[in-house]
């Protein structure tokens, strides 16, 4: 998500510009960082769910619907806590700043 922001500064400089507030930019970034993160999560279930079907090693694993639950709620915690970051910095950009950024 902080290489995300730093490359759409120009973009959240024109968004203030124009008038836009700092709750829509951080809701914007949150929004991404939420969907991201989820969908990864998702993935990372679904991936987790297949390995379970298979025997390795003549030990076929067991599937805890808890640990599931936890899983996908620890990807979207971090998620939400590495996106707020950026999401808070690129807020509080003056429009300026963010437009006048290469």
């Amino acid at each position: 998500m902080l290489v995300t922001v730093t490359e759409r500064t120009r973009e959240i400089g024109i968004r203030k510009a124009i008038g836009a507030p700092r709750g829509a930019i951080l809701g914007q970034f949150i929004a991404e960082a939420t969907v991201l993160s989820l969908t990864g999560g998702l993935l990372g279930v679904l991936a987790g769910v297949l390995g379970s079907l298979f025997t390795i090693a003549g030990v076929k694993p067991v599937l805890v619907p808890s640990s599931i639950v936890l899983a996908l709620a620890v990807s979207v915690a971090i998620g939400l806590f590495f996106g707020s970051y950026p999401a808070n910095r690129a807020a509080k950009l003056r429009p300026i700043d963010a437009l006048r950024h290469n």
